[in-house]
């Protein structure tokens, strides 16, 4: 290959640039709006403040201060350890099933799991399922019907499918079933695509708001995306909590603040699985 040009690499550095920059403005944006007092948000016309003259951290003090924020980060933060920890457990025992050869019923069941990307069940369906099975206003109603993902459950059988066949065979000549075979070789060979995959899980579960908002009731139930729907729509106060906008705050300053604590677990949790990540992205598309 040539060696690039110093206008390509000039060219290059200016778009990444432009992409970087595109990314961090409204995140930047959106925190120092939720640093600004009052006196400097009606000095910009009440919007929003990229860089406030005089930072305060009132906005969160008021919604931290034991209300609707805070109740409903401790559900988040919930649901998404226990969703994640269960769905991952069901989808790596199903791929490790699907992934063995002369599996009983292997071949139906992994028709059906395919079946999942064509046929939805729709709303309707989903709420009277969870209605009958009595899970409406539980934790439970925003869990149980996105368990098993299909792609993720395609994605480990794939990458258990790609593990050395002789590993097996020889842990089988010991002595070793099935289960142990899962536990002692395909796990610990797996912790990048299982990385991975937890944190689709997770993502998922802390962003979601349109099941709680069908099946959930109870304000005391309600997720923390749910809660920063109600701060946006509603101009300041969540439903159901005597949290509301102080005179000495701005509105845009409290919504603003919400947004910044529903972004922040997984901006944390990021770094910290992104080596798991690129490693279980490019270990899936090489082969031999």
């Amino acid at each position: 290959m040539e060696r690039p040009t110093v206008a390509g690499r000039a060219l290059k550095t200016a778009v990444l640039t432009a992409i970087v920059l595109a990314v961090l403005y409204p995140f930047g944006l959106a925190v120092g709006t939720s640093l600004t007092g009052r006196a400097e948000s009606v000095a910009n016309g009440g919007g929003y403040v990229l860089l406030p003259a005089h930072p305060t951290l009132e906005a969160y003090r008021l919604i931290l201060s034991g209300g609707a924020v805070t109740r409903a980060v401790l559900t988040s933060v919930g649901i998404t350890l226990c969703g994640t920890a269960l769905s991952l457990l069901c989808t790596v025992f199903l791929g490790y099933a699907l992934s063995r050869r002369g599996m009983l019923g292997g071949r139906p069941i992994l028709m059906m799991v395919l079946a999942t990307f064509l046929f939805t069940p729709g709303m309707i369906p989903t709420y009277l399922m969870v209605k009958e099975l009595g899970m409406l206003n539980t934790y439970q109603s925003v869990i149980v019907p996105v368990l098993v993902n299909a792609f993720n459950v395609v994605v480990v059988r794939a990458f258990f499918q790609g593990l050395p066949d002789e590993l097996f065979e020889a842990a089988r000549m010991d002595g070793a079933g099935e289960w142990r075979m899962m536990w002692r070789i395909a796990i610990p060979l797996s912790k990048a695509v299982i990385a991975v995959v937890g944190l689709f899980y997770a993502v998922g579960y802390w962003n979601s708001w349109f099941s709680a908002l069908l099946y959930i009731d109870d304000h005391d139930k309600h997720p923390i995306q749910l809660v920063l729907r109600q701060y946006i729509f509603r101009g300041g106060a969540a439903q159901g909590t005597d949290v509301a906008i102080v005179r000495d705050l701005p509105t845009a300053s409290v919504q603003m603040a919400v947004l910044v604590i529903a972004l922040v677990p997984i901006l944390l949790a990021y770094p910290f699985l992104q080596k798991y990540f690129t490693k279980g992205v490019l270990t899936g598309a090489i082969k031999g």
